[in-house]
């Protein structure tokens, strides 16, 4: 795209998409040739309520006209709001938030604490993740972006992936043996540890990664591996959070409590905001050793007023079960399309975080990175916009996640160019 000439390129070997973008509301983007798209993205997986809600445009409108950014020493009304709403919206003992802008950041805070704390510097965290594009973040991210930056932070180890599609270690049955899996996975991690573990910091479903959800039971098993070694146990529900599974914190399924929690895309709905939640003490332990996490834009009011209209329309409109019903109609139509396209091999997920892998064999379950991208083409020539992990060995593996506002019919038009789009595709590559 000519337009993108003056911009340096950030996408590894993807690239923009071929239109430049003049508007977009709710479930629609609209292109500067007046070309309507489906937003099956919901931004970058971030505008839970559709793009420029009205409440949420009401509230910059005023709050920008009022208060937009102090010195990160000042404290405002809309930062001890926000504060207070995400502490009562989690169980005991998370209490303590800081409020900061992406995601990378939230989980920097997050492991600068847990290091700080424990007094240890070592981070485990899935083969498949990803946590960021900063310090921490990026050593302790293994789906994409090690290759070719020089040496991570020593300390940093990947356990794999609990994929149940696509296991490795397996029972009898062929099924995922995923106990035996965490048991050897720690064992490594112990033969390589100097008695100096942190952390384990995981997605409680990898988005990146495919859509990989640990099977119930693991997050559990994970807590308690944490607990023996002195670990604490980082959650990151950058995508996960905030109803976007069906509940309002996707852990909640599994009846764990984590050490440490990072919320961001979902929190801003598509402004930079993001938080750090941990209980009072371990803040109490952090302050006490001087925890220092001075940034720009930590605590700024105006995003922070954002953040807390978010969660009145999430609780007002009741946004987890409409998640949970809409997400079983999307499950329910790719699970139909599967019954007529034998290159689906897998659909999974929860709620509106929806994972679909394409295969050229279901029995060997083979992936096509060319047939990916022809879909993902396709779509978009059709009117969807369809977020695919554009990894080589990933592109057949589509992250599918609407906005929490959609409506039945346009979940239904997606799933009608979808359909349209896998016909003419495997046409045409395969």
């Amino acid at each position: 795209m000519d337009d993108a000439r003056n911009l340096i390129r950030y996408l590894g070997k993807g690239s923009f998409t071929p239109e430049l973008i003049a508007s977009a509301e709710g479930s629609w983007v609209t292109t500067e040739s007046g070309r309507r798209l489906l937003d099956f993205t919901s931004g970058q997986m971030s505008a839970i309520l559709g793009h420029s809600h009205p409440d949420v445009v009401a509230t910059v409108r005023d709050q920008v006209g009022r208060l937009d950014h102090l010195f990160s020493g000042m404290l405002s009304r809309p930062v001890v709001e926000l504060a207070e709403r995400l502490a009562a919206s989690l169980p005991d003992p998370l209490e303590k938030v800081l409020l900061l802008t992406t995601g990378a950041e939230s989980n920097e805070a997050a492991l600068r604490l847990a290091k700080l704390v424990t007094g240890g510097h070592e981070v485990v965290a899935f083969s498949g993740s990803w946590h960021g594009m900063t310090g921490a973040a990026a050593a302790a991210t293994y789906s994409a972006g090690r290759k070719g930056y020089g040496p991570a932070a020593p300390g940093n180890f990947a356990i794999p992936t609990p994929h149940s599609y696509r296991p490795d270690v397996v029972t009898a049955d062929g099924e995922l043996d995923w106990a035996r899996q965490l048991d050897l996975a720690f064992a490594m991690v112990d033969a390589q540890s100097t008695g100096n573990l942190a952390a384990c910091i995981v997605e409680p479903i990898l988005s990146s990664g495919g859509i990989i959800e640990p099977p119930p039971g693991y997050l559990a098993a994970l807590q308690r591996k944490c607990r023996e070694r002195g670990m604490l146990l980082i959650l990151d529900e950058a995508q996960t959070g905030l109803c976007r599974t069906g509940t309002w914190y996707a852990f909640e399924r599994d009846g764990v409590v984590p050490d440490i929690i990072t919320l961001s895309k979902t929190l801003g709905a598509g402004l930079p905001l993001a938080a750090v939640v941990t209980t009072a003490e371990i803040e109490a332990a952090a302050h006490e050793r001087g925890f220092l996490f001075l940034t720009t834009h930590v605590s700024d009011p105006l995003v922070a007023a954002v953040g807390t209209t978010v969660l009145d329309v999430l609780e007002r409109d009741s946004l987890d079960a409409r998640a949970a019903e809409l997400g079983a109609r999307l499950k329910g139509g790719l699970h139909t399309l599967a019954e007529q396209h034998e290159v689906i091999g897998d659909v999974r997920g929860r709620g509106l975080l929806v994972g679909l892998e394409l295969v050229v064999d279901r029995a060997t379950k083979q992936g096509s990175d060319v047939l990916g991208a022809e879909v993902t083409r396709r779509c978009y020539e059709l009117g969807l916009h369809m977020n695919v992990v554009q990894l080589p060995g990933m592109a057949g593996v589509f992250r599918i996640a609407p906005p929490l506002t959609a409506t039945d019919a346009e979940v239904d038009e997606g799933l009608a160019i979808l359909d349209q789009a896998l016909r003419d595709a495997v046409k045409a590559v395969l």
